[in-house]
């Protein structure tokens, strides 16, 4: 029996999980893909009581809004929509009468020491809501209600020096732990509260390119959850276009074509870190602005792009500091850095680049004893912590983006023609089958090193090339079709 043959017989005898199912002949990956919703679902329990909310997972106990409830509910989403909802409503419901909503929830309360803000929330909102088929307006009206009182509070508390961009007053209002681009800054806010700074602190507030451009895409989906609500969408609109224009006017170093921090005495604190990419995932820049970034730095094996994934800092900075074994964002992957990056690059077509950077990290992670926050750039070893839901949910959405089916808020249906028969170091699979109930339709995806079969409902719908990309809508016609390709890695 070919390999492809026996993917598909198996793929029709495996138990679902989270409401898919995955077969690999050959390699660890499907043992891994099963570890992974193992213990996704040990990651999915109450936070001091109600209802079962996603956890961070690994050292981390309890729910951070700058992962937990945004990025990661929001790959979650595919897979358990109703704990991305409760983890979102439970945001909602602890904020602070002031209108500050909590950086984390654990079993001991909500935290508000710090604002930790990168990926918008408005826009995970907004998503949970399409792909949930626009059927919980109550859920969309209290989110819109919290996050309209967030806005107003950065508003209010985050501008102190009226440039219109959002201010970093500390180390963990951007969870950027031991970089340097917070060297001789405290970790949390001043006395341990979100609004204070230190006023003796001689940096300090910086105007942030990371949390300005969170808050400018914050503002485009309050516009349309606002109109979604029969509501006004016009002052978002003018208001994310103010956040647009500071983030350009403050953060933007046009020789170095990056954006930096700006400090209180109006100097760019010149460190390359991820906040390049947390920007781009912000959907700030056209496809040119992107091609740019792409070629002069995440593309580029001396600045972002590792064997092993993404850094988070530059490697041609002496300040780069590799060390994987902590946690730190000073140097080593990050697994919250991957899992945000397919915002930004599907966002401008790119998804061939994303596939090129993603291969050694898959491959890292397949071989891995656990799910760890960070690896080892140069060797792809497993390091900080394990359980750690960001990795769990990347390889999830690793299968489902390159060789799986992965529903769209728009309705559509994607699959991808890339099976992991190239990986490395015996990790590479001969074939592989994912499987997904759509509508009631059973929807399959087979494939080995040359070709893949699309299914539905056991009839064959279409074939694929290795490496090509089709839309379908619900119904199974073709919306558009594409083989992925790739610029070459910069030396």
């Amino acid at each position: 029996m070919a390999a492809i043959d026996e993917a598909l017989a198996r793929l029709r005898s495996a138990e679902p999980a989270y409401g898919v199912a995955f077969v690999a002949v050959g390699g660890p990956l499907e043992r891994r893909w099963r570890q992974a919703a193992d213990e996704l679902g040990a990651c999915i329990r109450p936070i001091g009581g109600g209802a079962p909310l996603l956890n961070e997972g690994g050292v981390y106990d309890g729910a951070w809004i700058e992962s937990t409830g945004t990025i990661n509910a929001e790959v979650l989403d595919r897979f358990a929509p109703g704990v991305t909802r409760a983890t979102h409503l439970r945001f909602a419901a602890e904020q602070r009468a002031d209108g500050l909503m909590p950086y984390k929830v654990t079993p001991t309360g909500p935290g508000f020491s710090q604002i930790q803000l990168v990926t918008p929330l408005a826009r995970c909102v907004w998503n949970h809501y399409l792909l949930t088929d626009r059927a919980d307006r109550e859920y969309l009206a209290t989110m819109y209600t919290a996050m309209s009182r967030m806005d107003e509070w950065l508003a209010t508390h985050r501008d102190t020096r009226g440039t219109g961009g959002v201010e970093a007053f500390c180390t963990f209002d951007t969870g950027h732990d031991a970089s340097p681009r917070f060297w001789f800054a405290p970790d949390r806010c001043f006395r341990g509260e979100a609004s204070l700074v230190d006023p003796s602190h001689p940096s300090l507030p910086y105007v942030a390119p990371d949390l300005t451009a969170n808050v400018a895409c914050q503002r485009t989906y309050l516009a349309l959850i606002a109109e979604e609500l029969g509501q006004d969408a016009a002052p978002w609109r003018a208001k994310a276009q103010a956040s647009l224009a500071a983030l350009w006017e403050q953060c933007w170093d046009a020789q170095n074509g990056t954006f930096y921090d700006r400090d209180r005495t109006g100097e760019h604190v010149r460190v390359s870190s991820d906040v390049l990419l947390r920007v781009l995932a912000c959907e700030v820049g056209d496809d040119a602005f992107f091609a740019e970034a792409l070629e002069r730095h995440l593309f580029h094996t001396r600045r972002f792009l590792s064997p092993h994934g993404f850094t988070s800092l530059s490697m041609d900075d002496p300040r780069f500091d590799r060390d994987f074994r902590r946690n730190s964002w000073g140097g080593p992957v990050n697994f919250l850095a991957q899992l945000r990056a397919p915002a930004a690059f599907e966002h401008h077509g790119r998804g061939g680049e994303l596939a090129v950077a993603s291969q050694g990290v898959l491959t890292a992670l397949a071989l891995a004893d656990r799910f760890p926050q960070t690896l080892d750039p140069w060797s792809g070893e497993a390091g900080y912590t394990s359980a750690y839901s960001p990795s769990i949910l990347w390889l999830l959405d690793a299968v489902e983006r390159w060789f799986g089916i992965l529903p769209h808020p728009d309705g559509s249906l994607s699959f991808t023609a890339l099976p992991p028969t190239r990986l490395g170091h015996g990790a590479a699979a001969h074939a592989v089958g994912y499987r997904r109930v759509v509508d009631g339709a059973t929807w399959e995806l087979v494939g080995d090193d040359e070709r893949s079969v699309v299914l539905r409902d056991g009839v064959e719908a279409l074939a694929l090339g290795r490496g090509e990309r089709v839309m379908l809508d619900r119904a199974g016609a073709v919306l558009s079709r594409q083989t992925l390709t790739s610029i070459a890695p910069r030396f």
